[in-house]
């Protein structure tokens, strides 16, 4: 089973409340766009899935919303959530690795797929491909797996990072900004151990 297949499967089959990233508000990854992004610019959700956190972005004025995500069965039932306010936001169906040009967006924003590119050539075109959307004074934001979260998620093995680790992969394009750390308690009540860092494009 390839990428997609495997994403596409595990839409279909749970439901949004059942997945292991699931969380009824996106407080966290919010207050971070909201910290940097305080002039409601345009914001792009990698990976956003079936995430709350387009509502919430509209919820407080931001209206420059692009959601991309690897799952056609997540964007459907993330749109069928919405109904009519799924019109104000971009959704993109796309595995991340193979994208090359997304435009231009003041925040990048990715909870949990970075985390699942175990090849360093997925990871160097990812950043790659932020370097050239985000533009310069923007910001990239990403949650990741730290050291001591579990190996694998989804069933498949996933990448664990410190701060130093994840700004390796960015850099010389964006130097961190700030460091935010984040426990998530899944649906089956497992806890998961994040890092956020908040990056500044050069």
């Amino acid at each position: 089973m390839n990428r997609k297949e495997h994403w596409e499967t595990v839409y279909t089959k749970n439901k949004d409340t059942e997945v292991g990233w699931y969380q009824a508000d996106p407080e966290t990854s919010f207050n971070l766009i909201e910290k940097v992004t305080p002039g409601r610019g345009s914001v792009i959700d990698v990976g956003g899935g079936t995430s709350r956190l387009p509502e919430k972005l509209l919820d407080h004025g931001y209206r420059e919303i692009t959601v991309l995500d690897i799952s056609a069965a997540a964007v459907a039932k993330a749109k069928a959530r919405l109904a009519q306010r799924a019109e104000h936001i971009q959704w993109i169906v796309s595995d991340i690795t193979e994208v090359e040009d997304l435009g231009a967006f003041d925040t990048w924003h990715d909870r949990a797929v970075f985390h699942f590119l175990t090849d360093p050539l997925d990871r160097k075109h990812y950043a790659e491909l932020a370097a050239r959307t985000v533009p310069r004074g923007g910001h990239l934001i990403m949650g990741v797996f730290t050291l001591d979260a579990p190996p694998r998620c989804s069933g498949l093995d996933v990448c664990r990072y410190d701060a130093s680790m994840l700004a390796a992969e960015f850099s010389p394009a964006f130097r961190s900004l700030e460091e935010t750390s984040h426990l998530h308690i899944t649906p089956g009540g497992k806890p998961q151990h994040y890092i956020y860092l908040t990056f500044e494009r050069l």
